[in-house]
């Protein structure tokens, strides 16, 4: 009887999963996942922010037609909210009273930059090619 009791407990013994060939299976995978896997890089539109100027410009400088972007994307112009449908009459409006004038876009920086690039289109539409983009004072 007592050969039958060891015989039982060497069995339970040898009962066990060995899970290591699993685990570097497991690993292996991982590395050829992380060495195969593409990072792209997202593609966006480069802006250079020209540094503040404190010089005043010269009086017989043409007025510039100020175009205002706040960071919840709302455009202003002449101190009024204004639809981005509307962009364009507006400078149109604004670039037949002074045909020297150019538009000066002055974006929140954390406005989008799809409404900088829709003023940018509107002012071309409204012949108007000499556009500008402003760096936000107040936040410096």
């Amino acid at each position: 009887m007592s050969r039958r009791k060891k015989n039982k407990v060497e069995v339970e013994e040898k009962a066990d999963i060995d899970l290591t060939p699993m685990l570097d299976v497991v690993f292996i995978m991982l590395i050829f996942f992380i060495v195969t896997a593409s990072f792209v890089k997202e593609v966006g539109i480069g802006v250079n922010i020209p540094p503040e100027n404190d010089n005043p410009p010269p009086p017989d400088a043409p007025q510039n037609i100020l175009v205002e972007v706040s960071a919840t994307d709302e455009i202003w112009m002449e101190g009024r909210r204004v639809d981005v449908r509307a962009v364009r009459a507006n400078i149109e409006r604004l670039s037949a009273e002074n045909p020297k004038a150019s538009v000066i876009i002055k974006a929140d920086g954390k406005a989008s930059a799809e409404k900088y690039i829709a003023i940018a289109d509107a002012a071309r539409e409204a012949n108007v090619y000499n556009v500008s983009l402003a760096p936000d004072i107040k936040k410096r």
